[in-house]
């Protein structure tokens, strides 16, 4: 029996007013991960939140924190984002000098390390470093809004990622984000993703719909 799809709610489609109570509703609801997309209005052309609201948010679920960190540099930003709860913290390769090095530091912090796929980002990046990485994210729609259309050019490089991880023999997530639907999801499962990110997918209707909504991305 195949294992359960990770599903992994972006805290960015909430009701930005109630985000505690947000972040309890979906993990009652059976959301495996709290995903938080950090945006620096630099690295890509929008602003999110930073470590304050992570450490907010914190003590409201007990899911793990899978934080997406869209800054650069990323480097200085690492420490706060783990002190504030972050379990996994995720950087795209060209957010910094040395990925392999940054990586280092984020498990040396205690957190798991992931590495982030923009849309024309070429897998080969990790090729020769997957010992370093304990999760793989790729972005389906250009990063910075919600709201985007899946981008189908992406699910052969989900395929590609899968082989990658396979071939390690180790249990990497390989995670996509970005148009993930009840439409999209078979299809990004069926290329070999094991966790979903989703936003207005899981946050659309209200609490009340939050269950049945992650319900229909694990089919």
């Amino acid at each position: 029996m195949a294992a359960k799809t990770i599903i992994a709610p972006s805290i960015l489609a909430a009701d930005f007013a109630r985000l505690g109570e947000e972040a309890r509703a979906v993990e009652a609801a059976g959301a495996d991960w709290l995903h938080v997309d950090v945006m620096d209005g630099h690295f890509v052309p929008n602003i999110t939140l930073g470590p304050d609201v992570v450490k907010a948010l914190r003590p409201h679920v007990k899911i793990p924190f899978d934080v997406h960190l869209m800054i650069a540099p990323v480097d200085p930003f690492l420490e706060a984002f783990r002190a504030a709860g972050a379990d996994i913290i995720s950087v795209h390769p060209e957010s910094g000098s040395h990925l392999n090095r940054t990586l280092k530091r984020i498990r040396e912090l205690g957190a798991k390390a992931g590495v982030v796929f923009n849309p024309s980002t070429d897998p080969s990046v990790i090729q020769w470093m997957m010992d370093d990485v304990d999760l793989i994210l790729g972005l389906s729609i250009k990063p910075a809004f919600g709201g985007k259309s899946f981008m189908t050019s992406q699910l052969k490089k989900i395929e590609t990622l899968r082989a990658m991880i396979d071939a390690t023999g180790r249990d990497i997530p390989l995670e996509v984000d970005g148009g993930v639907t009840p439409e999209t999801a078979p299809r990004c499962i069926a290329a070999g993703a094991t966790a979903l990110v989703a936003g207005t997918a899981v946050f659309r209707g209200g609490p009340d719909k939050y269950a049945a909504n992650i319900a229909a991305l694990r089919g």
